[in-house]
């Protein structure tokens, strides 16, 4: 096979804020050729869930995205901190502090990323079981979220309809579904 990898030259910033990290890098490809710019998108890697409750209730989100100005369900998630010691670390205080409940057990369903091609950072699913509430919500600056709770098919339903639309979260509910033994590849 050969190799495709692209060398970086140099790289500089261009926007390093909280929440917006851009820089610019000078490339050469592997035939010669430089490319520059060629932005990358810096993010932190994120966490998602398809968390069951012990009454086998789904946890959904529906919240307000700014940039589509839309109103949409989701899966539970969100930025893996710093302080975060592990992944499953990262998701289970994702699902205390946006639903209020901890969960019996994580299983750990694989990545994605959202876009390789200038984004730097992964989305790691878990399917989370036998939840509990042992809290209230303890939601960030910005963050309105409301908890519903859904069966599987009713998750499935919000899919076909459209009603969840974050693409890294319906590919999460395919690896929960699979791992569940209630879809199967054809």
């Amino acid at each position: 096979m050969q190799d495709l990898s692209w060398k970086q030259i140099s790289s500089k910033y261009i926007i390093k804020d909280t929440w917006a990290t851009v820089r610019a890098d000078s490339c050469l490809r592997p035939d010669g050729k430089i490319i520059e710019p060629y932005y990358v998108y810096e993010f932190p890697n994120w966490v998602s869930a398809f968390a069951i409750t012990k009454e086998g209730e789904v946890i959904v989100e529906r919240q307000f995205r700014y940039a589509l100005n839309q109103t949409h369900f989701e899966m539970p998630g969100g930025c893996v901190d710093a302080t975060d010691a592990t992944l499953e670390d990262a998701i289970a205080r994702e699902l205390l502090e946006e639903t209020g409940y901890a969960f019996d057990a994580y299983e750990y369903l694989g990545s994605s990323s959202s876009n390789p091609s200038t984004n730097n950072n992964l989305m790691h699913f878990y399917l989370a079981t036998g939840g509990e509430k042992i809290a209230e919500q303890s939601l960030d600056e910005g963050e309105d979220i409301e908890v519903y709770f859904k069966t599987i098919d009713e998750v499935i339903e919000l899919v076909k309809t459209n009603q969840i639309i974050q693409s890294m979260h319906q590919e999460l509910i395919m690896k929960a579904l699979l791992k569940l033994g209630r879809m199967k590849y054809v």
